[in-house]
């Protein structure tokens, strides 16, 4: 597990919040890819630590946290992101393998109803070890409305000394009654210039383009350059774009392209009405001239990106996509001129 140690931006919320925080429920939002997830179970295991101000990550309580069996931490995750995690020993590869190895059915990515009662059950327990209990939901969000609305009593009414952490990207995605029953605490990302400083001490090569295409969050940057994207491929897409060519996108995961159309989309709104692209060089980016067109590509992609784990053909998905994109952007004559 990754501790502010590794991802040093972490160090000044956790000690902010792990000394600050006095409500038992919070929604901890902010990218994933700036540590979300590590800083939530860095707050949880500071909170249960034997040797405060925690985390000492010396104590028997910081041991049984980090080994993921300590008895007042419980984490809630959907199977795909317990898999992508590692966390309870998946194998990580997306699918809940049988005893034969065989793949057996698609991990879920929701917290269904059963795991959400289960967590309700363990938070009305008695502490294992005395000072007190931590649940944490990541992605909160993927608690669908029964699930949510079956933790509202434990929000209202927590067990002695429980406290919980609902961790997602946006709150806006929750339930209103969830946010009203929680304070929100927000994870900025750590600055440009920490940022690539941390990217080039892990190696990441086009650590100035990656961390653009990923928002500026490092550790989604240091993913890309995993995955083998590099910063000429990321500023090559709006060209590819306007040619139909996805040769090189499609042969990433469904999920991965959608949300690399998505931002190049967003970019080209952006740019469109005069504000700062976020993921592209504003000099790679096409002239807009039909909004309505763009508009249209826009819904298309947030409509397939909600059915991003379909059994997909991949390759003519993708290329269907970007033959949407390119007419957005250059459309026949007879359609041109909307605003």
């Amino acid at each position: 597990m990754l501790t502010e140690q590794d991802l040093p931006w972490l160090a000044e919320p956790l000690a902010t919040w792990r000394d600050g925080q006095r409500g038992h429920a919070l929604i901890l939002h902010g990218g994933m890819g700036s540590g979300l997830f590590e800083l939530s179970l860095r707050l949880a295991q500071a909170w249960l630590c034997e040797q405060p101000p925690g985390p000492c990550d010396h104590c028997p309580s910081c041991h049984l946290a980090q080994a993921h069996t300590h008895p007042d931490l419980k984490v809630v995750l959907p199977e795909a992101w317990a898999q992508k995690l590692q966390w309870g020993g998946e194998d990580g590869d997306g699918e809940v393998a049988d005893s034969e190895g065989k793949s057996k059915k698609k991990a879920s990515r929701d917290i269904r109803v059963e795991a959400v009662r289960q967590a309700i059950d363990w938070a009305h327990s008695s502490s294992g070890r005395g000072r007190g209990k931590v649940l944490v939901f990541f992605p909160a969000d993927a608690m669908n409305t029964v699930s949510a609305n079956a933790l509202l009593k434990t929000l209202e009414e927590p067990g002695q000394g429980m406290r919980i952490i609902l961790a997602v990207e946006d709150p806006e995605h929750l339930l209103p009654t969830l946010r009203s029953r929680c304070q929100r605490l927000r994870l900025v990302p750590p600055s440009a210039p920490q940022a690539l400083d941390w990217l080039e001490r892990q190696g990441v090569k086009d650590g100035a383009a990656l961390l653009q295409a990923a928002g500026g969050e490092p550790l989604a940057a240091q993913e890309l350059a995993q995955e083998g994207v590099t910063g000429a491929q990321w500023a090559s897409l709006p060209q590819q774009l306007l040619q139909a060519d996805a040769r090189w996108l499609s042969t990433w995961p469904v999920p991965r392209a959608l949300r690399a159309l998505q931002q190049l989309c967003h970019d080209l709104m952006a740019s469109a009405t005069g504000a700062t692209p976020r993921y592209f060089p504003a000099d790679s980016l096409p002239p807009v001239t039909d909004w309505r067109a763009l508009a249209d590509w826009s819904r298309e992609l947030a409509r397939v990106q909600r059915h991003a784990d379909h059994p997909w053909q991949g390759p003519l998905l993708i290329e269907a996509l970007l033959t949407q994109g390119r007419l957005a952007i250059h459309p026949p004559a007879g359609r041109r001129g909307y605003t």
